[in-house]
């Protein structure tokens, strides 16, 4: 397993840096190499969102839980997706284990995600096709600190039959 699966944890604290545009291409790329439900190619997108004027009407329409990152992945399904909010999160993971492994830090928001999709202005502005439903956020940046190593060896259940 790579360290970047191992090493990854949640960044939410951000310097203000914006990134390379070599780095948004990885993550972009991250993002479409994502596998989805019933290979349903057509059920997912994303706004990639850097823009600072964009970041802010987000980061106000959702108290700031999108903590204040340089980069911005919203991510939508189909509204009529059975899959779609796991869609979203593999496609997430995506982006976060990608981020790790360029040295960025990154956050899974969903809070925000589900304020942000009941303004329907801001998701327009945003590029989100209407019958879309914003799922997730991944916010992303340069880590203004080390995030504290957790032991996370036996986190969750494993039965082994």
């Amino acid at each position: 397993m790579t360290d970047a699966i191992l090493t990854r944890q949640s960044v939410r604290k951000f310097r203000p840096d914006k990134l390379t545009e070599p780095e948004v291409t990885q993550l972009i790329a991250a993002f479409n190499a994502a596998p989805c439900g019933m290979h349903q190619t057509d059920v997912m997108q994303a706004s990639v969102i850097k823009d600072d004027a964009y970041l802010n009407k987000i980061e106000d329409a959702c108290d700031h839980a999108c903590y204040d990152a340089p980069l911005l992945f919203v991510i939508a399904t189909k509204a009529d997706s059975q899959f779609g909010e796991r869609d979203a999160s593999v496609a997430a993971e995506n982006i976060m284990v990608e981020a790790n492994s360029i040295g960025l830090g990154s956050v899974y928001v969903m809070g925000a995600a589900f304020s942000i999709d009941k303004d329907v202005a801001l998701k327009k502005k945003l590029g989100i096709d209407e019958g879309y439903k914003i799922q997730v956020i991944v916010s992303v940046g340069y880590p203004k600190e080390k995030p504290e190593a957790e032991d996370r060896s036996n986190r969750y259940k494993v039965t082994i039959k």
